[in-house]
């Protein structure tokens, strides 16, 4: 095989598995409407959310996938890498075809993992990472280390004029548009073309600078990078394959920019601490409440609790898993680089 003909074969493979990645997106196929938050404070936060999810057909997805394996056959230059992001196309369209249903924990698993997964070290698992930073937390919350607590006090709007100026210095022209999104279950969320901000969300100073630092100069940055590519251009894309690195990134640029503190590091040992409550058998309402004891503040709780059981059963014992994974890469991207 001549180097043009590799070169042509890889791109095809590549421009092929960035075509199926538009119909597997995760998070706006989970994501759920605000009525449901309305309903379930309308009950006074008794009664569990009631989540239905349209119909996902996966075997157009799974054929496409199918076809692509045959073409990455033919290229040994990127076998074991193309074969992987395949994989997890196959099971994000699986995922997507079991929301709602016990079997969609168990492609969640595959995409990302659960909290006794074991980390790099190979002594400690990820749940134990958590609840190690718990039991931190359980000790210093009562004690004065000399800083004031900072009340959420910036609006979407300002965060949104902070990043597009941020964007717009680092990016210039291919900076992305700042929009306010209703439907996002995280405070913000970043790809190559735009950031969306939850518009009912409040934030401190802190915040501002976590979130430029963790979408924009991150997951917006690599996938700028991915499209400036001039062959793989499936680079552009964010996929379950590169969460876990990809967070980790995004966190571990919060910790040595000086922009992570203790709040932040709690928020994200709570999540893997819920999905294994849920893993356990708790139930939204119930999960809800151990947010509850944490913050105090019903709509951020019932936010945390969403994050948990979107696409999942809200009876419990098959969470989305994927917000392990910021604990998972902020390790691995720091004992890399250690």
């Amino acid at each position: 095989m001549t180097n043009k003909v590799s070169i042509q074969k890889i791109v095809a493979v590549s421009d092929a598995l960035l075509a199926i990645t538009d119909d597997v997106k995760i998070l706006r196929n989970i994501a759920w409407e605000d009525h449901v938050q309305q309903e379930f404070f309308r009950y006074d936060a008794q009664r569990l959310p009631f989540v239905e999810y349209p119909k996902y057909d996966a075997a157009p997805i799974l054929a496409r996938i199918a076809a692509v394996r045959k073409e990455i056959a033919e290229v040994p230059h990127i076998k074991k890498y193309a074969s992987r992001i395949a994989d997890k196309l196959e099971s994000s369209a699986y995922l997507l075809a079991t929301r709602g249903t016990p079997a969609f924990f168990e492609h969640s698993k595959d995409l990302y993992g659960e909290p006794t997964n074991e980390l790099e070290n190979g002594s400690s698992t990820i749940i134990d990472l958590a609840n190690h930073f718990d039991r931190l937390f359980d000790r210093v919350k009562q004690e004065d280390l000399g800083a004031a607590v900072e009340m959420p006090s910036v609006s979407a709007e300002t965060l949104a004029q902070k990043m597009r100026e941020a964007v717009d210095q680092m990016f210039g022209e291919h900076a992305p548009e700042v929009v306010m999104d209703p439907s996002l279950a995280s405070n913000a969320l970043a790809g190559r073309r735009r950031i969306a901000i939850r518009p009912i969300a409040q934030f401190n100073d802190k915040d501002v600078d976590q979130l430029i630092q963790h979408e924009a100069f991150v997951h917006v940055a690599t996938s700028i990078n991915g499209h400036l590519q001039p062959y793989l251009k499936i680079l552009v894309e964010g996929h379950a394959g590169t969460t876990a690195t990809q967070e980790g990134l995004a966190v571990f640029a919060e910790f040595i920019t000086g922009n992570i503190d203790l709040d932040r590091l709690r928020r994200l040992s709570d999540r893997v601490i819920a999905i294994q409550h849920a893993i356990d058998g708790a139930d939204f309402i119930d999960v809800y409440r151990y947010f509850l004891e944490k913050t105090d503040h019903p709509e951020q709780s019932f936010q945390n609790a969403k994050r948990v059981f979107r696409g999942g059963v809200m009876t419990g014992g098959a969470p989305f898993t994927k917000d392990i994974v910021y604990l998972e890469g902020l390790a691995d991207v720091h004992n890399f680089l250690r």
